[in-house]
């Protein structure tokens, strides 16, 4: 099996969906080990750069001609990009994976033999690892709750990080080493049936990033999918390289956490989980000022944390197009 370029007419099994905003050292890497260590099928590669101002594209177009890279004028974010590129799929499966990742001897190959054997789940992931080899466990996750949002408003998560009853949405007693059932499979390296992503419409556009991953696995689980992990699919996984700075990813993340609440939740559910993380903001804010050092400055946790805070309205908000009132 190979690698099939735009202009064949050879029959397409994976389409590899990558989108890079901002990263282009590592989307080089992440195509270089794709290519070094290739699916077993007939794959084509098509990625979407979100107008990234570090010369990503050019870089990559050049590096890569075979591929399908598109120049998007605008910053559409991860969910909307996404949805574009995987309009060209020509496989009967497609693949979702992030630019900050390095593909293993048997990171293709253990996915794809995963799905193989167990092609009623729909929804396949892997083992993602950090950079020197140890496990990274964000590669699949519980579905939040009420509860899991108590736990981290509390700081229960944090003290009780080890625990599945403090730290639920995480499974931290499980190495994600035998094959398991899931409710989120992280979309850094995520494989679904072409026609499954279709039914589903590809990602909620309304998720810039963050949580869309969540909310397609769970709209998935709804029509009878079945997502799952195995370890026989490994892959390392950076993460977070495109942020700008920690307070962005937190709202960011939040904001895409309460568009979930308002999508699967009911209005009691959605008003009391924003309650509760009303409340881990600003017991983090109050926390931070105990930290030693200049409380001020910034880069510091009070300043990090002072800044989440005045955006409340941002997040509360998710992404709808008004703030919270």
């Amino acid at each position: 099996m190979a690698f099939v370029a735009p202009n064949e007419d050879a029959p397409v099994e994976l389409s590899i969906v990558i989108i890079s905003y901002n990263t282009k050292d590592l989307t080089l890497q992440a195509l270089e080990s794709l290519f070094r260590h290739p699916p077993p099928v007939n794959f084509e590669v098509l990625l979407l750069d979100n107008a990234s101002l570090d010369g990503s594209f050019a870089a990559i177009d050049a590096r890569f001609p075979q591929i399908q890279a598109i120049a998007h004028p605008t910053n559409v974010g991860f969910a909307a990009g996404n949805n574009i590129a995987a309009e060209r799929a020509r496989g009967r499966r497609i693949l979702l994976l992030n630019p900050d990742t390095i593909t293993l001897e048997n990171s293709h190959a253990g996915l794809w033999a995963f799905a193989e054997a167990e092609p009623g789940r729909g929804i396949w992931g892997g083992r993602t690892l950090f950079p020197d080899m140890t496990l990274n466990p964000t590669s699949c996750w519980r579905r939040m709750t009420l509860w899991s949002l108590t736990c981290s408003a509390f700081g229960l998560t944090h003290w009780g990080h080890r625990s599945s009853l403090f730290n639920p949405e995480a499974m931290p007693e499980w190495k994600r080493d035998s094959i398991r059932d899931v409710d989120i499979v992280t979309g850094c390296f995520l494989l679904i049936d072409t026609a499954l992503w279709r039914r589903l419409g590809g990602f909620d556009p309304a998720f810039f990033m963050y949580a869309e991953e969540a909310d397609l696995c769970l709209r998935a689980a709804e029509i009878g999918a079945n997502p799952g992990i195995s370890p026989a699919a490994e892959i390392v996984h950076m993460g977070g390289v495109s942020e700008a700075t920690g307070v962005d990813k937190i709202v960011k993340t939040v904001r895409g956490r309460v568009t979930l609440m308002k999508k699967h939740w009911n209005p009691l559910a959605v008003a009391l989980g924003r309650g509760l993380l009303l409340m881990w903001s600003g017991l983090r804010l109050v926390g931070s000022r105990f930290v030693s050092g200049r409380r001020d400055a910034p880069g510091t946790a009070q300043e990090k944390w002072r800044l989440v805070w005045s955006r409340r309205r941002e997040w509360l908000a998710g992404y709808d197009a008004r703030p919270a009132q």
